[in-house]
């Protein structure tokens, strides 16, 4: 009874652990983004992750991988333009419409030449 114990401790702490790390590696606080012609895009990682909770809203278009972006894109896999439209102003614009807390829906806001 006592190995039955001990066993399940040691899983226990396992799993206690490993939850931990994967909550601890939220990646980089900000993240600059390059945006063409429009200028660098400093991006609020924690801040997106803190309101959508769920990673894949959005990198279920592109991989948790540094430079994927510019990297489908020069592959072909991604459009001008795409994340922008289909992301980041379409979500800002239904949670303004919806009356939430929201972030810009401009360009110039986001983008820093």
């Amino acid at each position: 009874m006592k190995a039955k114990t001990v066993v399940l401790l040691i899983i226990a702490m396992i799993l206690i652990v490993g939850v931990t790390a994967a909550v601890e590696n939220k990646g980089a606080e900000r993240i600059t983004l390059a945006g063409d012609k429009s200028g660098k895009v400093s991006f609020p990682h924690h801040r997106h992750q803190d309101v959508l909770v769920d990673c894949k809203i959005c990198h279920s278009i592109f991989p948790q991988k540094a430079g994927i972006i510019e990297e489908l894109k020069a592959q072909g896999k991604l459009v001008k333009k795409q994340i922008m439209n289909e992301l980041c102003t379409k979500c800002h614009r239904e949670k303004k419409k919806a009356g939430e807390k929201t972030g810009p829906v401009t360009c110039k806001t986001c983008h820093i030449k």
